[in-house]
């Protein structure tokens, strides 16, 4: 079999090289498809093959993926040196910029084996796992528990609900009613889901929340806020009802200009107004939305003033403005009210649930990503332990490289900070060492506020940098002993990805909207297609006319938003019209398939699936949604049913749900049967109509081994039992 040839390494190109220069300082902004992965791979390999110890390089990304896909590049490449024939890796190494001698050959060979016998290897962590790392090499120091455990996904949205419902059974059982009304006024305006998600979002802002004060003063401060005086908002709207406050007599002129109108509508006004006019101050603040209806539509829009209105009063358009003025100011104060209400119910939600879950982590032995961050941040500002943590960093690390750097907020900024000090301290001992600081991103990602990122966060960071290695060199001038290393502001400006068309877009739509409206803090460099003939077209469909596209039945999609059915219908009908039109590819040199085509999506909910089965209607070949939610297939949910049964069978609503799926085979009936004005749970019920009712019996006879298994079965066992033993569940669920 002959042996696989790797791809080389593609060469860098003009601001690539200055950026992958290892003897410099770097910031460097690349959009997506511009090589900042290949960057700063380049950087590590140059920089070991310059002769620096692997340990004392820190490679710090944002997320896992990030980091992995990094070490892979870094050590399949390493590894493939090793063995690599000498006319390769001279390729290799011309691509990096790197002499070709046979010095530098043996070099590059022997480099793999000194990565892997350097003490903790290549650092390439992100940044919450080198927070972990220093934290837990000084846990003192940092003053938290030794041996805590990260905290993420799954066993942090379980030990959320925990937390929720321990808070809860607390104010329950300790009578703080305002704290269960304040979570029950979340939860009808979220929904349970949302206001999990929402007092989640608490936990991890505790501190800003606990900076608020008492629970009693936040209301309050939001009244302050939105310029709403304190008390009772009934009264205060009844005050402003008052003959002394309103306008009584222009409103008796408007009410006799509709007397005077006639018809209809314009006695309706009249004696609405007239009504309105005999309440006293409270009956009117309780009417005030009735009164409204007269100069405003239910929609909230003004009325239009009519021909007769005007004969009868010529000023009516103008007073009939200052009462909508009047009345909408008014009607403002309890919009306000309701506003402050269900905000304050959700900050003070929020600050006990944040305490709850502070001390529910701290009583587990856990932390998550924020404490993390934060604890580091704090640990190395500590004055005096601070600077001997630091010092202890800095006898091993000498290069810092940081990528996916727009996604890194200010407080792990902070972290970086920290660490890069000494860089430009200008201390003989540091200038003799090689040192650098290096760091890629594209900040108009950041334009998305990704945990707290802020593109400005990033233009700050490089600015220090800068001002500190042109100060550096300037002492430089009076000191022969320091060596400064140039700093080099690098933007990216070369797509290896995209086409002309596609980034003529996006420089013409940020320059017509403007960088600043954006987020962006200064106007990025203009994009430049690497493959300048590389085809392409960007198409701007206009709005779906769904009136057009009604002629298709909802069917079972009738839940859908209409105007997504419409997208969907359309989408699908402009692929199948490529596809008959078979337009040669001018990259394959062959005419379109239906592999060439991609379709992007903002998130693969119910619209991916509509445009799956869209295309499916059209007789067009599609792979389908390249992620699966495993549990949310009706039959996943009816095994899953058969699992919580095992665990729990007085789970009356599961065991209805599965007595009623395929595995059973219930109908209906049969259910309401049995359940209705039964006494106790329903498996009880189950089991005592055992002798007297058929149904029952069959069903018995198939959940007991159920409940037999789950006692000595593994839960692999346990499905395969199900699907293919006695109760014949695939055949059932197939059926």
């Amino acid at each position: 079999m002959p042996r696989r040839r790797h791809d080389p390494l593609k060469p860098l190109h003009d601001e690539q090289r200055l950026a992958a220069d290892p003897t410099i300082h770097a910031a460097v902004s690349a959009s997506a498809g511009t090589g900042k992965t290949q960057v700063l791979t380049a950087r590590v390999f140059r920089l070991l093959l310059g002769g620096v110890r692997p340990e004392s390089i820190l490679c710090l990304t944002f997320t896992k993926a990030g980091a992995a896909e990094m070490a892979n590049r870094i050590g399949e490449r390493l590894a493939r040196w090793v063995r690599m024939k000498d006319s390769d890796l001279k390729k290799d190494l011309f691509a990096l910029g790197e002499a070709t001698d046979p010095v530098t050959l043996d070099e590059a060979r022997r480099l793999f084996a000194r990565v892997l016998e350097a003490p903790g290897g290549l650092r390439i962590q992100t940044i919450h796992a080198f927070a972990q790392t220093l934290l837990a090499a000084f846990p003192a120091e940092a003053g938290i528990a030794p041996g805590f455990q990260p905290i993420e996904g799954r066993a942090e949205q379980q030990l959320a609900r925990r937390t929720l419902a321990a808070l809860a059974a607390e104010a329950e059982a300790g009578g703080d009613s305002g704290l269960i009304s304040d979570i029950q006024a979340l939860s009808m305006r979220l929904g349970e889901q949302g206001a999990e998600k929402y007092l989640l979002t608490c936990a991890r802002r505790g501190e800003e929340l606990a900076a608020l004060g008492a629970p009693a003063t936040i209301e309050p401060a939001l009244r302050k806020l939105v310029g709403l005086q304190d008390g009772d908002v009934d009264a205060l709207i009844a005050d402003h009802c008052h003959d002394d406050r309103f306008d009584c007599d222009l409103l008796r002129t408007i009410g006799r200009a509709n007397l005077e109108w006639g018809g209809s509508y314009g006695r309706a006004h009249a004696a609405a107004i007239d009504e309105w006019l005999a309440l006293d101050s409270a009956g009117r603040a309780a009417a005030l939305h009735k009164l409204a209806l007269v100069f405003l539509t239910r929609e909230g829009d003004p009325r239009k003033v009519m021909a007769g209105q005007l004969k009868a009063h010529p000023a009516y358009d103008e007073d009939a403005a200052a009462m909508v003025e009047a009345i909408s100011e008014i009607l403002a104060m309890r919009s306000a009210a309701q506003l402050v209400a269900i905000q304050a119910a959700g900050l003070r939600a929020g600050q006990a649930y944040a305490a709850a879950y502070d001390r529910a982590k701290r009583a587990a032995g856990v932390a998550d990503f924020d404490d993390l961050i934060r604890w580091t941040r704090e640990l190395l500002a500590k004055p005096g332990i601070g600077e001997w943590v630091r010092f202890k960093l800095d006898q091993r690390t000498d290069h810092i490289l940081v990528d996916e750097a727009q996604d890194t907020n200010a407080d792990q900024w902070a972290i970086v900070d920290a660490l890069r000090e000494e860089f430009f301290s200008g201390s003989s001992e540091s200038e003799q060492r090689w040192r650098t600081l290096f760091m890629v991103g594209d900040y108009k990602q950041a334009i998305f506020r990704f945990q707290g990122t802020d593109p400005a966060e990033y233009e700050n960071m490089r600015e220090r940098v800068r001002v500190d290695a042109e100060a550096l060199a300037e002492a430089a001038r009076s000191d022969p002993e320091i060596v400064p290393r140039e700093f080099r502001d690098v933007a990216i400006s070369a797509s290896f990805r995209s086409s002309p068309a596609i980034l003529d877009l996006v420089d013409s739509t940020i320059a017509l909207v403007g960088h600043s409206a954006l987020g962006l803090p200064a106007r990025p460099e203009l994009h430049r297609a690497f493959h300048s003939d590389r085809p392409g077209r960007v198409e701007w469909w206009p709005a779906t006319d769904i009136a057009a596209e009604r002629g298709d039945s909802e069917g079972e999609e009738g839940w859908l938003d209409e105007a997504d059915r419409a997208h969907a219908t359309r989408i699908a009908r402009q692929v199948r019209a490529l596809l008959d039109e078979k337009p040669v590819m001018a990259t394959t040199k062959r005419p379109l398939s239906p592999g060439d085509i991609l379709i992007l999506v903002r998130s693969r909910g119910e619209l991916a699936s509509l445009i799956v089965a869209r295309l499916f209607a059209e007789h067009v070949p599609v792979a389908g949604i390249d992620r699966l939610h495993l549990h949310r297939p009706l039959a996943v949910k009816d095994l899953l049913s058969a699992i919580a049964f095992a665990v729990q069978p007085l789970d009356d609503l599961n065991l209805a749900s599965l007595l009623v799926s395929p595995l059973i085979g219930w109908d209906q009936d049969t259910l309401y049967r049995i359940a209705h004005n039964r006494n106790g749970d329903l498996w009880s019920a189950v089991r005592d109509g055992e002798s007297s009712d058929p149904d029952c019996a069959a069903a018995l006879t198939l959940l007991r081994p159920v409940l037999a298994m789950a006692d000595y079965e593994t839960p692999s066992r346990f499905l395969e039992t199900i699907l293919s033993g006695p109760m014949q569940g695939r055949r059932r669920l197939v059926e």
